[in-house]
């Protein structure tokens, strides 16, 4: 099987777009958006909410921007932080042009011996922190009758797997969330759009999934590997650049899972 493809060079796609990504500390998605925006030629505002993670990840960032990148702590579960991002990427760059919400939890359990608490906090996160970060991107965008929002789903929105109910029911609501949004933001010009990534290892996911588990779902791929982060952040790069402009309200699948 083929490994992955060599590390793409930035082309301008998102020059002089301003960019706000949640859940970018750390090696995830999040992260490898932020790099890929900022090499894309984006300036970058990066939020999470592990205050100590996010600096490091701003200092990583420096290094391709070649200048300090804006970082906001945030918890997408409390409203004014939310609130608190949006104002302060306002105030740092002027203006908003992409919001990506890529925040989310997971974790296994299977639905018999799940507990109101685990559904609970992983909806919270999921679901709820995505529909708040859209809401108050979109009450910024739609006055300004410009901006895109990429969410970031997952195709356990559309498929099931055993022990994942929480996060599956979360990440349907995600695309959900986003085609409606989409309807109605669509007068202002403003664009909704998610990606649905089926496998992307990073070592986090590597603590809250056995090897054993994660071996399995890599059989499942046609190219017998997960995806790297930066190939699902390429994704989130073409749904924030131009280069998608016809498209809204649409869940892109980034995956290479067999039927």
């Amino acid at each position: 099987m083929p490994g992955p493809p060599r590390y793409p060079e930035g082309h301008g796609l998102l020059a002089d777009k301003v960019v706000v990504i949640t859940a970018a500390a750390g090696t995830g998605i999040g992260f490898a958006t932020a790099k890929r925006c900022a090499e894309e030629g984006a300036f970058v505002i990066v939020s999470d909410h592990h205050e100590r993670r996010l600096r490091e990840a701003a200092g990583r960032l420096s290094e391709v921007t070649g200048g300090p990148v804006p970082a906001v702590r945030c918890d997408v579960t409390v409203e004014d932080d939310v609130q608190h991002l949006l104002e302060a990427a306002v105030a740092e760059a002027g203006r908003v042009d992409v919001m990506v919400n890529n925040a989310g939890l997971g974790g296994t359990a299977r639905l018999v011996d799940m507990t109101d608490e685990q559904w609970r906090v992983v909806l919270d996160v999921t679901l709820n922190g995505t529909f708040r970060c859209t809401r108050a991107a979109l009450r910024y965008m739609v006055p300004r009758r410009s901006g895109v929002i990429v969410n970031n789903a997952s195709v356990l929105g559309w498929r099931g797997q055993a022990g994942q109910a929480h996060y599956a029911a979360a990440k349907a609501g995600v695309m959900a969330l986003t085609r409606c949004a989409a309807l109605e933001a669509a007068d202002a010009g403003v664009r909704v759009n998610a990606v649905a990534p089926s496998l992307a290892i990073h070592p986090f996911l590597s603590k809250v999934i056995a090897e054993e588990e994660l071996e399995e779902l890599r059989q499942r791929e046609a190219f017998g590997r997960s995806a790297e982060t930066w190939e699902v952040a390429n994704a989130i790069v073409f749904l924030a650049s131009d280069y998608s402009s016809y498209m809204t309200g649409e869940v892109m699948s980034v995956s290479s899972q067999h039927p």
